[in-house]
């Protein structure tokens, strides 16, 4: 509905958009968006670019749960948008896929630091790629509105719109769920990345048995625990199993738990074993010409 103002503007009372069943609604009902530190970067930069008042409205419509699907492809996201006409709105946003040498430079850099690969692994962005990324003169990030080309077919002529304001604050919320989403942003799915850093290199490294030129285990528990500290234990019997070497050492004195000693450390044994195995699997390797 509409009245006229002595000041001759015509007003308008926007009218509510139309309620979506299973709409993606933010988890941020309060507040600003996103959890982490590269969702929150998302925003930040978003929202310094000042482009207008529907940011606000966007809110509203990502909080109401106004966005019915939104699909995050190599270098372009596509939404669908309930606003107030009864066909849902289109909603792309594209920025630029970096090309494959960009991503070879990265990658070669990325090889050298396990830790940052070990913490993407667990659903965490390091902020060393961050740093990578822009030491190559390129940003995660977009770093001017003119970075981002972005299309909606609703009828309002202000870009972004407000439908295109709320596909912006849920990018952050699924970034800060996965990572790994905003990397295929840029053009680089999980996979592929996980497939770059695992070269045949490293795979041989894992695979190939090591060398037994180490010293035999003691026989007894006390000729162990008196070895001489450089005493090196580097090789066991063909048939040898993990719990043998617990029996062989015995109980130690101190052990109180009602889970048996040789059941406890069988267990930690087994979970440090499949964790030492995906950390060396990117472990270092010499840097390629």
């Amino acid at each position: 509905m509409s009245r006229y103002r002595d000041d001759d503007w015509w007003y308008f009372s926007p009218a509510a958009p139309l309620p979506v069943r299973g709409g993606i609604r933010a988890k941020s009902q309060r507040g600003g968006f996103g959890s982490s530190w590269w969702g929150r970067r998302w925003v930040k930069t978003l929202e310094s670019f000042e482009i207008g008042a529907r940011l606000g409205r966007g809110r509203s419509y990502a909080r109401g749960g106004q966005v019915a699907n939104l699909v995050i492809g190599a270098g372009e996201v596509i939404a669908t948008v309930q606003g107030t006409r009864r066909k849902p709105y289109t909603v792309s946003i594209r920025l630029r896929s970096f090309t494959a040498e960009e991503w070879q430079g990265i990658v070669r850099k990325l090889r050298r630091m396990p830790i940052e690969v070990a913490a993407l692994l667990q659903g965490e962005m390091p902020e060393a790629l961050d740093i990578i990324v822009r030491e190559r003169g390129l940003s995660l990030f977009p770093q001017t509105g003119r970075d981002l080309v972005t299309d909606c077919s609703c009828p309002d002529w202000s870009n972004p719109c407000k439908h295109i304001a709320a596909v912006y604050y849920l990018l952050a919320e699924a970034f800060d769920g996965d990572p790994f989403l905003l990397l295929r942003l840029r053009g680089m799915d999980r996979e592929q990345l996980l497939a770059q850093l695992q070269t045949a290199a490293v795979r041989r490294a894992v695979e190939e048995p090591r060398p037994e030129d180490g010293v035999p285990l003691p026989s007894t528990p006390a000729e162990f625990w008196e070895a001489s500290p450089s005493f090196s234990y580097t090789t066991l019997p063909d048939d040898a199993a993990p719990q043998s070497i617990i029996t062989l050492l015995g109980v130690p004195g101190f052990w109180r738990a009602e889970r048996s000693f040789e059941e406890s450390v069988t267990s930690m044994l087994a979970a440090a074993v499949t964790t030492a195995r995906e950390f060396i699997a990117f472990w270092e390797i010499p840097e390629e010409d």
